[in-house]
């Protein structure tokens, strides 16, 4: 298990079971372990996910982004949902939560 600290300060855990289902779904993903976690420490955005969740994005080139499915459970604690690449995501129809600057 690996633990990030998100731009809100929680601790943010990926274990090994949910990185095996992470792959299993998306293989594409399969060799980018850190930049998995790296997106959750500098992203370049953060919008508004379903059910409280939150979406790290980490623009790879324009118009794709490694988006990062994580909840902040409390001050303390969080974990990762998912992960995928996308190339659907409009930011301008997003809530956007937090924006590198």
């Amino acid at each position: 298990m690996d633990i990030v600290v998100s731009k809100n300060g929680v601790p943010i855990r990926l274990t090994v079971e949910r990185w095996i289902h992470i792959v299993e779904n998306h293989d594409d993903l399969a060799g980018h372990y850190d930049d998995v976690l790296g997106a959750i420490e500098e992203p370049d955005y953060i919008i508004e996910g379903y059910e409280k969740a939150l979406i790290a994005l980490k623009e790879i080139k324009e118009y794709k982004f490694l988006a990062v499915v994580f909840k902040e459970v409390s001050k303390e604690d969080g974990f990762i949902i998912t992960a995928y690449f996308t190339s659907k995501i409009k930011l301008e129809k997003e809530m956007i939560l937090w924006q590198k600057k």
